[in-house]
């Protein structure tokens, strides 16, 4: 386990949280939220044997981008790849290819990873327990699942964390003091950049730059380059043409090719519901 800590004082007057941070850009808009509402942070990002563990590069990189800036936040990579690498899923069998098209379309259900939600969810809680009794606080426990998930990912619907938090709350002394928060669980993607946006003015932020910072892309190149064919890619690109803003993120192919081909794939897509 690697842990990165920007600062050795944590604030325990401030709300406590525990996030998971994945380095896409659900995430990194709970994390600028969290900060914005002046919550003392520990995030938990895991590598789980993912193909695009790139991803965990951006968030890195975007920690300590937050940190040259004066936010504090405690930084954790865990490593569960030899747990959850043989799992079947395209996104951790390199030797399948990731579909593409619609986020919503059912050869999206490829991309499931089998238990993921509620594995980092458990690691999660365990982590927020430990803090509560360390540091006699409540916390809460913040993830930023949303609505757009809620088709191809059982494990991002409301029922699932409802069901979730009560057999961990069951199951654990102390439950009691930890929260369950997700913020994002009715909102889609444009919703969440919009939030972002609000939170990097507050924190005196550059946008491009923190988002520049993440990945959404399954299917990366071996430069981190996003493909912008895969479904998450898709849902990216349609929600920073929605906010009218350019991607700042680098994809294979320029802007203006991958959100014409965003936006066609939307179309046909529409075209046959």
């Amino acid at each position: 386990m690697e842990t990165i800590t920007t600062d050795s004082q944590v604030d325990v007057c401030r709300m406590r949280v525990v996030m998971a941070f994945s380095g896409g850009m659900d995430s990194t808009a709970l994390l600028l939220r969290m900060l914005d509402r002046g919550d003392s942070v520990t995030c938990i990002s895991y590598n789980y044997g993912q193909r695009h563990i790139v991803e965990l590069e951006r968030a890195r990189d975007n920690i300590h981008y937050l940190s040259s800036m004066g936010h504090t936040v405690e930084h954790i990579i865990v490593d569960i790849s030899s747990a959850m690498s043989s799992f079947s899923s395209t996104l951790t069998d390199t030797s399948t290819d990731v579909p593409e098209g619609h986020y919503e379309e059912e050869q999206m259900k490829q991309t499931v990873v089998p238990n993921r939600n509620a594995i980092f969810t458990s690691i999660l809680y365990g982590h927020a327990l430990s803090i509560s009794t360390v540091e006699e606080c409540d916390v809460y426990l913040a993830l930023g699942v949303h609505s757009g998930d809620h088709a191809i990912y059982p494990d991002c619907r409301p029922e699932f964390y409802d069901q979730l938090k009560l057999a961990l709350d069951t199951g654990n002394w102390g439950s009691k003091r930890i929260s369950m928060e997700l913020p994002y669980i009715d909102a889609d993607k444009e919703g969440i950049l919009r939030d972002a946006l609000k939170s990097c003015e507050s924190l005196g932020l550059d946008f491009d730059i923190v988002f520049t910072n993440t990945n959404t892309s399954y299917n990366p190149d071996r430069d981190g380059r996003s493909s912008g064919k895969t479904g998450s890619d898709v849902e990216r690109i349609l929600a920073f043409h929605a906010i009218g803003r350019k991607d700042p993120l680098e994809y294979v192919d320029g802007w203006n090719t991958v959100l014409e081909r965003a936006l066609r794939i939307e179309m046909e897509y529409e075209a046959v519901q």
